[in-house]
């Protein structure tokens, strides 16, 4: 059994507050303002069940994160036109999932980043992160 109390995810007045957000039947955009200006535009996607990861989703949740995928890109590309964007998942502690409710990101990204062109790949390519043994 899950306590939605500790899930801050499952709190959806709190993820529409002060926030863009769109929605449908079983899934929720929001995107918040930058505080700083660093990630201008970056959201979440998240199941309004909570789920724990990506592989918890049932078919309709898929399909509906999809739907929102394009409706995000459609309003970001409208209202802040970015160059490119990086998407994706992050499943488990290791695998950078800080909130264990699953949350598809949603992140535009600009030519004029300092660390433009660095997908989300690029941190598990570096030698520094190889396994050793």
């Amino acid at each position: 059994m899950h306590d939605d109390h500790a899930c801050p995810y499952c709190d959806l007045a709190e993820l529409r507050r002060n926030a863009f957000v769109l929605e449908n039947d079983h899934c929720l955009l929001s995107i918040k303002p930058s505080e700083t200006g660093t990630l201008e535009g970056a959201g979440i996607i998240v199941p309004k069940a909570h789920r724990s990861t990506v592989f918890e989703l049932t078919p309709q949740e898929w399909t509906a994160t999809q739907d929102l995928l394009m409706q995000a890109r459609a309003y970001l590309d409208a209202v802040i036109a970015p160059d490119g964007y990086n998407a994706g998942w992050n499943v488990g502690a290791v695998g950078g999932q800080h909130v264990m409710h699953a949350h598809f990101h949603v992140i535009p990204r600009f030519r004029d980043e300092p660390l433009a062109g660095r997908g989300i790949r690029s941190h598990l390519k570096a030698v520094e992160n190889r396994r050793q043994g």
